[in-house]
């Protein structure tokens, strides 16, 4: 019997999914729980008009994602921080102040737990940060720590 997986069934497949049961499984277990659907012409007609939407969707969704890295590449983000005499600043740099910078710099809202920075920022300089926007969309940030 083959099947429309409405949810992820774990060691059977993922959401939005066609696979071939027993038909016991899928009578008795699948269906009843509303993890599934059975496949016929029309709900077959349905998945594909939902394939279709989600392609459309993560394509418009990969545009925007290569803007915004296009954008971040244009240019350093300045972070201002407080520093002591010898160019050491209090404290350190943290990822809420780089998404900060962003906003305010380049007019985009990243989440902060996205931004990943490789070493800590207790000095003066210019660093790299890594922003991560799922799905293997990485984009590398530089940014330049100036004293306030």
């Amino acid at each position: 019997m083959q099947v429309i997986l409405i949810q992820d069934v774990n060691n059977l497949g993922g959401a939005n999914e066609l696979v071939t049961v027993k038909n016991g499984y899928g009578r008795n277990f699948l269906i009843p729980k509303k993890l599934a659907v059975e496949a016929n012409p029309s709900t077959l007609k349905q998945l594909e008009e939902k394939i279709k939407q989600q392609k459309k969707k993560e394509a418009k969704l990969l545009a925007e994602i290569n803007s915004v890295i296009d954008k971040l590449k244009e240019g350093a983000v300045k972070i201002g921080a407080k520093t002591g005499t010898s160019g050491k600043i209090f404290g350190s740099v943290t990822s809420v102040q780089i998404a900060r910078a962003i906003r305010e710099q380049k007019g985009y809202e990243i989440d902060r737990r996205r931004i990943q920075i490789a070493e800590d920022v207790k000095e003066l300089g210019n660093y790299k940060a890594k922003i991560d926007f799922g799905n293997g969309h990485e984009a590398e940030l530089e940014f330049e720590v100036t004293p306030e």
